[in-house]
């Protein structure tokens, strides 16, 4: 495998393009093989060239600051980072030369790779692949957009049966190989601001399909129509596997109180577990159908689904205080997921708002105008322009400038019965991610 990646590189003139995780990754796999090779490494941010990463290294050439994106032509190899947006520059002349850590992995990985990726759901659904596989004793490595850089699994995989990868959009943007396993579990608005349109953010999310061969797998979601409408156009992969939640016609779907795989009841959805809400059982029918084409022992699947805690920032249960329950649901970054939030719960209190990147928020509106609930607080930006759309008379609403102030009105206006952040929008109008605004949000709710 190394060997392969290595003479992909070789003596080419390569420009790692973002140098966070997965670019960390792939200096450090280039310089252990390639010790004399020249490097370049672009990056907005010029104080990368400080990392010590780069101590006694003279074979480095950095072109940073707010033109590192010019002259990629000039370029045999360009590794880019997810993080990297190509949406305001041409492509078309450099398209070929794009790859990434991921792609190369993907491509000369000797064991089958089981990918994932969706809107909403792929860091639980993988999380929770994985914790099956091992639960089933079958070795197993994880990593991806989960924030492990895919080539710091290579000198594990040769001992694996299986590898997981979770994938996000941006990890599949440019990408021209597709896993052997293929999971698609959703389609929604998201990432606007990354691409030039929702159609190319959907065109993103099909490359973990599109590149398949005739003996791969494809689990694909039924009810999504962003996703059948691609699918459907789509004959390479020999096994299509659809998922529904209710459509019989589907190899997996719920009839009454379980789960049916491929026409035999393997779930009972009435058993304990912590994963919680429709959006979750949507989840665990895909792992139990990947878990029945896998040959798994079904039992001890059915008892690693019931045992697995949700991951942080994921309806993340953060406690009782003065008879409240507080629920930090971060990772809520589009209206479709806070609509999901809060049909798995009862919510008195509901904290929603983030940066605005144009999605679409009518279908939550009128969600929110036929919920029954008592406290909706808006944070800016989309959290203000959703308040001043709210036409229900049974709810209070407060518009506040900021978490901690939602927070603490939050406080002041729930007597009983549950709080939830379900913001349905990004965060990064006021923190660096996600994972920082509910972090916050628990700091703020366990101080008093």
């Amino acid at each position: 495998m190394i060997d392969n990646i290595i003479n992909e590189l070789k003596d080419k003139k390569v420009i790692i393009l973002g140098f966070g995780r997965e670019g960390q990754a792939t200096y450090k796999l280039m310089r252990k093989y390639l010790k004399n090779q020249l490097i370049y490494i672009g990056d907005l941010n010029e104080s990368i060239k400080d990392n010590i990463l780069f101590k006694g290294d003279k074979n480095i050439e950095f072109i940073l600051g707010d033109n590192y994106l010019d002259n990629l032509e000039e370029y045999d190899v360009i590794m880019k980072s997810p993080g990297i947006a190509f949406n305001k520059i041409d492509t078309d002349k450099i398209k070929d030369k794009i790859n990434s850590e991921l792609e190369l992995f993907v491509k000369y990985c000797p064991v089958p790779i089981i990918g994932i990726t969706g809107t909403k759901g792929k860091s639980t659904t993988s999380s929770l692949i994985y914790q099956v596989l091992r639960d089933c004793n079958k070795r197993v490595l994880f990593g991806g957009n989960i924030g492990i850089a895919a080539f710091n699994l290579i000198d594990d995989v040769e001992n694996c049966d299986y590898v997981v990868l979770e994938m996000g959009c941006h990890q599949l943007e440019f990408m021209d190989v597709s896993p052997k396993y293929s999971i698609l579990l959703n389609i929604f608005e998201e990432h606007l601001d990354h691409y030039r349109n929702y159609d190319n953010y959907i065109e993103a999310k099909c490359n973990i399909f599109n590149h398949q061969k005739k003996n791969d797998y494809l689990l694909y979601n039924l009810d999504n129509d962003h996703v059948v409408s691609k699918v459907i156009k789509y004959n390479e992969c020999g096994h299509m596997i659809p998922i529904s939640y209710s459509n019989k016609d589907a190899y997996s779907y719920i009839d009454e109180d379980y789960v049916y795989v491929n026409g035999k009841r393997v779930y009972d959805i009435n058993s304990k577990r912590n994963l919680i809400g429709k959006h979750n059982l949507n989840n665990i029918i895909f792992v139990l159908s990947l878990a029945y084409i896998l040959k798994l022992n079904m039992n001890k699947v059915c008892d690693s689904i019931c045992n697995f805690k949700a991951l942080e920032h994921r309806m993340e249960y953060v406690g009782k205080y003065k008879n409240v329950d507080y629920y930090n649901d971060s990772i809520c970054t589009i209206p479709e997921a806070c609509i999901n939030a809060l049909e798995s719960i009862h919510v008195n209190t509901l904290i929603i708002g983030g940066l605005d990147r144009g999605i679409d928020y009518s279908k939550l509106i009128d969600y929110l105008n036929k919920y029954k609930f008592d406290n909706l607080i808006c944070i800016p930006d989309t959290g203000w322009k959703i308040a001043d759309k709210i036409k229900n008379n049974n709810v209070k609403i407060f518009k506040v400038y900021d978490l901690k102030e939602a927070v603490r009105v939050a406080k002041e206006n729930t007597k009983e019965g549950v709080v939830l952040l379900s913001p349905a929008a990004a965060s990064y109008n006021a923190f660096k991610n996600f994972e920082e605004r509910g972090s916050k949000f628990k700091e703020y709710v366990r101080n008093d």
